[in-house]
């Protein structure tokens, strides 16, 4: 098994801190792991993107031109992306302030409402956590008992008490993640 990953967005949206916690959760579960950030110099509100692998052999190179899966938060990054994504492959994404939806009908594309979802839990931080719950329904890569590991791992000791909420956060990605319906 192989899965790699581009997590793409707003710095300030958790995209480096979701692919912290995918690589920490396949090092628990004794992948091979790769975890490359990518970020302007602006970070918050500028663009960032992380490509994470996960092996069960040895990751030969960090650096891909194509992925099995995509996670694209913003417009710019699916505008960036999309057409990345490998046929028969996978592209997950938050409607919230898209204009231009996937269109790709090679790859399977789903949606989760996570900004919505984190503002419903009241805990605006935990929006990477809904949309990590999403991917790991829809593309079960790491059991769940990992990625709470990997979560407890990638946290610093001061912020132990937000993992209830952010386990909360992934099971509710899990629950809303739906199918796009695209236009024929």
């Amino acid at each position: 098994m192989t899965e790699e990953i581009i997590i793409a967005g707003f710095g300030g949206q958790g995209v480096l801190s979701m692919g912290k916690i995918l690589a920490y959760s396949g090092i628990m579960q004794e992948q091979e792991v790769s975890w490359m950030p990518s970020y302007g110099p602006e970070m918050r509100g500028g663009t960032a993107n992380v490509t994470v692998i996960l092996s069960d052999d040895r990751v030969s190179s960090p650096v891909l031109k194509s992925y099995d899966t995509a996670i694209l938060l913003n417009q710019q990054s699916l505008d960036k992306f999309e057409s990345m994504v490998k046929p028969g492959g996978l592209l997950i994404y938050d409607p919230n302030g898209i204009t231009r939806h996937p269109e790709r009908k090679d790859i399977r594309i789903f949606q989760v409402e996570a900004t919505e979802e984190a503002a419903r839990l009241k805990s605006r931080i935990t929006f990477n956590m809904v949309v990590l719950g999403a991917y790991l329904k829809v593309r079960p890569v790491v059991e769940f008992d990992n990625v709470v590991k990997g979560l407890k791992k990638s946290l610093p000791e001061r912020h132990h008490h937000l993992l209830p909420a952010n386990e909360k956060a992934i099971r509710r990605g899990m629950e809303i993640v739906k199918e796009a319906k695209l236009n024929a």
